[in-house]
């Protein structure tokens, strides 16, 4: 007798639809199995053939953390490009490598966690690299084309599946897991919603992944607005992973919940699917899911929705499809084609910010590059390992010859004198195949931090010549003249043992301490304490190491300065190209904010004794984020992020000519750090951030960018559209260099009611124009671009009145305007006698914050720590009158009402409650009729959520 086969299952038919497939293998899957499918690392179900799978894979500029992949520009350099169909295809490429990558490598995953679209509200933050600018709709535009790119356009089958970070209003390093952004329902509809929901609602998007901060009070990872907003923007099922460790931070650092159980089905129910926590053990977080089960936090349904969304994304991957998925043989992987695209995004990454006629050079000169950037490539913390490596020095020597270019790096180089009167000694290495190489060899690639197999620092006669090389704010690296750098391993030795600065704790950083700091030190010497461990460095007789017991302390000998070295190349040269900025491992970067916008104090005095030597002076800052730098002595100044594997080739070839520079600046630059808010400060329209409030004068402004030719703006045309506007302009190129122009829409409310931004982004185009062309450009607006969210009836709304429209080169640089006048929705005063007032729907406030009304959902006010915190809402309609007010609040303190700034007319005391969500609504007489602007002064720490009217 024959056997018969067993008939296939229908998640395994390709011709039924994914919900009807995604329903069969659920109800197939026992509840353990689908508990298990909610940790990072879901196993196999072997009996159903179904495979083990994993959420995330980084991609934020290629293919991160799997080894040697094409290294494209910064996420922050991408969006310098203002070019969306480039970071379309830089999308394109990474999924493809992602793809190519994983045909060799299970451990590559298709679910990839990028990009970031935090935006970069303050320059300060240490992740300002990641994100792509300050303006919610750039942002968008940019992170849409990077995530259709990252798709792929096949109708059914994804080539990757994409997800967002960092849900929401996360710009902080700086205790990130238990500070609260305080964001108003303004700021939160007009600003950082924005930058997902356009992403979101374009159809490229797998899910997002909440951020480690609290909103209002409340964790991101219970977020009632993943199912209030995030989630009604689309029909498509999406996922949302958590950030790693974070489900654990609610309970063990952000202490929101008491116990694990609670936390993990209250980030379920808030609508977490995949838990980044504890690393590949899946079983902690299997456990706390079956104790919210067993304890009735969860019921199976709760479940079956967290693994139907994960399914959603298997089945759009191709997984249960190998034969149809047309990405499953992708194999493009370092091609020409990527090492192409990857110069071309280096090149239009680059902004030219001031130029008096320097640039380009001439043909022939004799340029002489220097500063701590000049022969570096650096990467990040998201970065793939470079195959191919291109620093502005090689980048310089390419294009010129090197017999026409000097360099001079401009370190301090230095002997560690000890106090016995020897000095450290970096000692022969020895490879993995045992070849002894001397302090001048080729470094080893294979060299990296944490090695143990090479010998320690010693100390003798002569020692060896370090460079010390000054990041700022103290922070130091030191290497030796082969390129080691100086790093402390787990044994706690110091060895020459790192190709650069790196991982999750950088093990190569030191800071030099006056000996008197240490108690019981003495003399004019210097401790080395090493950062990475938080010890000082000693010397024993089995080698140099970190032993607090007994620091050394050294005396520094300078075999060389710096500045003596840039300032003897600069004189011979016939234009200087200072290359400074950043290493994006130290002085901002995650886990770590900025402290200032200065440029370290050591590359001040290279750049100054560059300029000093030749005033032909061109300052290249390469760098994750702007620098507050006076550029009035220097006649030319760009800025990039740093550019990938191509960036140096880049570099040179604009600078040369060979490509005019055309990229913007995604976010402001100030001129000082006194024109900055405080970094807690999410207030964007109180705090009067970003170019879309900022009334000071900046360095450079958003959108500011320089080319080498000129551009006219003419015919400015508004026309009404179908559902809004369309506006037109011609853009000519009047100069006599082919190059890209950057045309920027921008439009203003005249006379708003509320505070409105001074200008804002409504459109752009990036186009390329020879000389004497000219391109006519067209926009279609919505209307819905000029809304703001009105607090007053809880949703958007189209002011009547007049707008101005402005084109122009930056947000500064406008050509052409015109006013139209809109018919719009009239304001009408807010209801409060039938209605009451939520307290959170303010219309200005001072020194209050937004806490969370309860755990699940809602928002109260608390005035700040010792201070009077005050609300005001605009246009309360107490009708024919009322005589009565209600308060309902928690906690401890005083409620006072008054009318139009007047005298307070009632007084409402709160004795207090242990339980923080414990509201009382507390009544006294308060008289008022008709429309009168209300003033709520909150004094103590009280939890105001609502008030409403009688009588």
């Amino acid at each position: 007798m024959t056997a018969q086969t067993p008939p296939t299952p229908p998640f395994r038919d390709p011709q039924l639809p994914f919900a009807k497939r995604i329903d069969d293998l659920l109800a197939r899957l026992t509840l353990d199995e689908r508990i298990a499918f909610l940790h990072q690392y879901a196993p196999a179900v072997e009996r159903l053939g179904v495979a083990a799978f994993r959420t995330g894979q980084e991609a934020l500029h290629g293919v991160a953390w799997m080894g040697p992949a094409t290294v494209f520009p910064q996420a922050v350099g991408l969006g310098a490009t203002w070019n969306d169909e480039l970071v379309r295809r830089v999308g394109e490429a990474v999924s493809a490598e992602v793809r190519a990558m994983r045909a060799r490598d299970d451990r590559v995953g298709l679910n990839v966690w990028s990009p970031t679209v935090n935006l970069l509200r303050h320059p300060l933050w240490g992740r300002n690299e990641e994100g792509y600018s300050e303006d919610p709709k750039l942002t968008s535009a940019i992170a849409t084309a990077y995530t259709r790119g990252l798709r792929g356009d096949h109708p059914h089958y994804w080539r990757t599946a994409p997800v967002l970070k960092h849900w929401l209003a996360h710009n902080n390093e700086t205790n990130r897991d238990t500070t609260s952004s305080s964001v108003r329902p303004r700021v939160l509809h007009e600003y950082d919603l924005r930058a997902f929901r356009a992403t979101v609602e374009a159809g490229a998007v797998a899910g997002v992944m909440p951020a480690y901060n609290l909103v209002n009070g409340r964790p991101n990872h219970v977020s009632p607005y993943l199912g209030e907003h995030l989630r009604t923007w689309t029909d498509q099922d999406l996922l949302v992973c958590s950030d790693a460790g974070a489900p654990s931070n609610l309970v063990d650092s952000e202490h929101y919940f008491d116990t694990h159980e609670e936390a993990t089905a209250a980030a379920i129910l808030a609508g977490v699917d995949s838990f980044t926590d504890h690393g590949t053990d899946g079983s902690k977080i299997v456990d706390r899911v079956r104790g919210a089960l067993e304890k009735g936090l969860l019921s199976e349904t709760d479940i079956d929705a967290a693994v139907r969304r994960q399914l959603a994304i298997r089945f759009r991957l191709g997984e249960f499809d190998p034969h149809a998925d047309p990405h499953g043989d992708t194999s493009d992987f370092d091609t020409p084609a990527h090492r192409a695209l990857a110069r071309e995004a280096a090149e239009q990454a680059i902004v030219l910010l001031k130029n008096d006629g320097l640039l380009p050079l001439a043909p022939g000169v004799r340029v002489a590059v220097v500063g701590l950037l000049a022969d570096e490539c650096k990467l990040d913390w998201y970065s793939g390992t470079l195959i191919h490596r291109s620093t502005p020095l090689e980048g310089l020597y390419e294009r010129f010859g090197a017999e026409h270019v000097d360099f001079a790096e401009g370190v301090d180089r230095v002997r560690l004198r000890t106090s016995s009167g020897t000095y450290l000694s970096v000692p022969l290495a020895v490879d993995a195949d045992d070849e002894v190489r001397g302090a001048e060899g080729a470094l080893d690639p294979a060299l990296l931090a944490g090695r143990t197999d090479l010998p320690p620092l010693t100390t003798d006669a002569t020692g060896t010549d370090l460079a010390l090389i000054d990041w700022g704010e103290g922070l130091l690296t030191l290497r030796a003249p082969d390129g080691r750098y100086l790093s402390v391993a787990e044994d706690g030795y110091l060895r020459a043992s790192a190709d650069q600065p790196g991982g999750w704790v950088v093990q190569e950083t030191f800071r030099l301490e006056p000996a008197g700091s240490r108690s019981g030190s003495h003399g004019s010497g210097h401790l080395l304490r090493h950062v990475g461990t938080g010890g000082h460095i000693s010397v024993a007789a089995d080698g140099v190491k970190v032993a607090d017991e007994s620091p050394e302390i050294f005396e520094l000998e300078f075999t060389e300065r710096g500045e003596d070295a840039v300032a003897r190349v600069a004189e011979a040269a016939d234009v200087v190209v200072v290359v400074a900025g950043n290493d994006p491992h130290i002085n901002g970067r995650e886990t770590e904010d900025r402290t200032t916008l200065r440029l370290p104090a050591h590359q001040e005095r290279l750049l100054r004794a560059a300029r000093a030597a030749n005033p032909d002076t061109v300052l290249a800052l390469v760098s994750a984020y702007p620098y507050a730098v006076d550029p009035t002595d220097l006649p030319a100044v760009l800025w990039t992020a740093h550019g990938g594997q191509a960036a140096g080739t880049a570099l040179a070839r604009v600078l040369a000519g060979d490509v005019s520079p055309a990229g913007r600046l995604p976010q402001t630059w100030y001129a000082s750090d006194a024109d900055l808010p405080d970094l807690l400060d999410y207030d964007v329209i109180g705090g009067r951030q970003t170019y879309l409030y900022f009334e000071g004068t900046p360095l450079f402004p958003f959108g500011h960018g320089l080319a080498y030719t000129t551009f006219a703006y003419e015919d400015l045309e508004v026309t009404e559209a179908e559902a809004g506007l369309k506006v037109s302009f011609t853009v000519t190129n009047t100069g006599e260099a082919p190059t890209d122009e950057v045309a920027q829409l921008y439009a203003r409310a005249v006379q708003a009611s509320v505070p409105r931004p001074r200008r804002e982004l409504l459109a752009h185009r990036r186009l390329h124009l020879t000389p004497g062309a000219s391109e006519r450009l067209a926009f279609e607006l919505p209307l819905s671009a000029l809304e703001f969210w009105d607090v007053a009836v809880g949703r958007p709304r189209l002011e009547p009145g007049a707008y101005e429209l402005l084109a122009g080169a930056s947000s500064e640089d406008i050509r052409l305007r015109t006013t139209v006048t809109l018919t719009g929705e009239p304001a009408t005063p807010r209801p409060v006698r039938e209605q009451g007032l939520n307290a959170a729907d303010f219309d200005e406030q001072r020194d209050t914050e937004i806490v969370d009304r309860t755990k699940v959902s809602g928002d109260a006010v608390t005035p700040r720590a010792d201070a009077t915190g005050e609300l005001v809402h605009r246009g309360c309609d107490f009708g024919t009158g009322v005589t009565r007010v209600e308060v309902e609040a928690s906690g401890e303190g005083v409620v006072e009402v008054s009318l139009d700034g007047g005298p307070s007319l009632a007084t409402v005391a709160f004795g207090g409650t242990k339980d923080p969500y414990d509201y009382t609504a507390i009544g006294a007489e308060f008289a008022a009729h008709g429309v009168h602007d209300l003033h709520l002064r909150l004094r103590g720490p009280l939890r105001l959520a609502r008030v409403g009217f009688s009588g």
